[in-house]
């Protein structure tokens, strides 16, 4: 027969034992099978087995830190936005790259930097991709060409495929010519066509570029000072291209940036110069020849378009066709391009403030002006704004002009 004094401390032993197995399957609830609170901007922790939850630490809207007991990590969680960009954005070196550009005399170039910058705040950043259209990547099956062969214009080149192979076989040519593609490390600077350009006198300074990329029908003469001399390519589509030969800079790349199937059959005349016909379906008058010879025309790869596009800024897919709101604009198009091709990436003329309505739009033209740009039917300024900011943000590009 038990006694009273046994009695009790059966019973406070049962007690204490159920009271161990309820906190310890909280506890293992929490340590295997913890569902953090998610949205489409958070990534999943996975605690290593064994692992203890000691205190989980809020630290600012873009990190938190997870202090874990038994010799567990501490592990951080990296928050991004809708797109896949990082959404903490400074200017800083991860500490891995401070030996490899961080001694670097101040305009040397660093090699590889624009790429690297890109990834760390873009993981899915895929590099590289050739700038332009060749024979090669044009035939050979690749991951890369299997995102724009299944794509129609402006996102790839479906159906155009035969247009497109008579033109490179008689360009013949598909880099940016011996002495840039030599190099081992590019500096490239795009030049957008905003007023805010003018009176900056930066014309020494974007010559000192290795590549300058222009944009349409930009002029150059008569406004030296500011934009500089040199033009290595620039890229346009038919409605954009100089219409008077004598404006053509010589000794540049003539780039087609197609929109549409018709774009290609007006670039095959222009190489084979033929004369023009089949203008129906253009939206304003288009050149009707192009000073260049087919050894200094190419085809801008249309994945800097889908890229742009969809992975960069967001606009709506619209099934892979064009449609309002989903066609990104050529400047940002080119800087695209130049993020796989360049290793240094420098802007100037990009500006769209609509707090000054009454603003130049161009540099070149004082009869449009910044509302214009609310009547845009296929653009997205705002969203596109939006990730130019990122780049610059987070050092990814330098904004020459201050204007994005």
């Amino acid at each position: 027969m038990k006694t009273p004094h046994k009695r009790l401390l059966f019973i406070l032993c049962g007690i204490m034992v159920v009271g161990f197995i309820y906190f310890s399957s909280r506890k293992l609830r929490l340590v295997w099978g913890l569902k953090p609170q998610r949205d489409a901007a958070e990534t999943t922790v996975v605690l290593t087995k064994g692992a203890e939850v000691k205190r989980i630490t809020e630290r600012d809207p873009a990190e938190t830190t997870v202090g874990l007991t038994k010799g567990a990590e501490v592990k951080r969680i990296t928050v991004y936005d809708e797109q896949g960009f990082l959404l903490k954005l400074d200017k800083k070196l991860p500490p891995e790259w401070v030996n490899k550009y961080g001694n670097l005399s101040e305009g040397v170039c660093k090699p590889g930097y624009a790429a690297a910058k890109m990834t760390a705040i873009y993981p899915k950043f895929m590099n590289p991709a050739p700038m332009f259209l060749d024979r090669n990547f044009f035939k050979t099956p690749s991951k890369l060409l299997s995102k724009v062969s299944k794509y129609l214009p402006p996102f790839g080149f479906r159906t155009q495929e035969r247009v497109i192979d008579s033109i490179l076989s008689a360009t013949k040519n598909y880099g940016l010519g011996a002495a840039l593609d030599s190099l081992s490390c590019k500096r490239c600077v795009i030049l957008g066509n905003g007023g805010v350009l003018l009176n900056k006198s930066l014309g020494p300074r974007i010559d000192d570029y290795d590549v300058v990329v222009r944009l349409n029908e930009a002029p150059v003469s008569g406004y030296v000072k500011d934009v500089g001399t040199k033009t290595t390519i620039r890229i346009t589509y038919p409605e954009g291209a100089m219409q008077k030969p004598e404006k053509y800079d010589k000794d540049s790349l003539f780039v087609l940036s197609a929109f549409k199937p018709l774009d290609f059959k007006w670039l095959k005349q222009m190489v084979f110069k033929e004369k023009l016909r089949g203008t129906e379906g253009f939206w304003k008058s288009v050149a009707r020849n192009v000073l260049q010879e087919p050894n200094e025309i190419r085809i801008l790869n249309p994945y800097f378009i889908q890229e742009a596009a969809f992975q960069f800024i967001g606009l709506p897919s619209n099934n892979g066709l064009m449609g309002k709101g989903n066609i990104p604009t050529l400047g940002t198009v080119a800087i695209t391009m130049a993020l796989h091709n360049c290793d240094e990436v420098a802007v100037a003329g990009f500006s769209y403030n609509m707090n000054t309505p009454n603003a130049l739009l161009h540099y070149y033209n004082k009869t449009v002006k910044m509302s214009a740009v609310k009547e845009s039917w296929t653009h997205n300024i705002a969203k596109e704004k939006e990730f130019l900011r990122k780049l610059v943000k987070a050092n990814v590009i330098t904004d020459l002009t201050n204007g994005i």
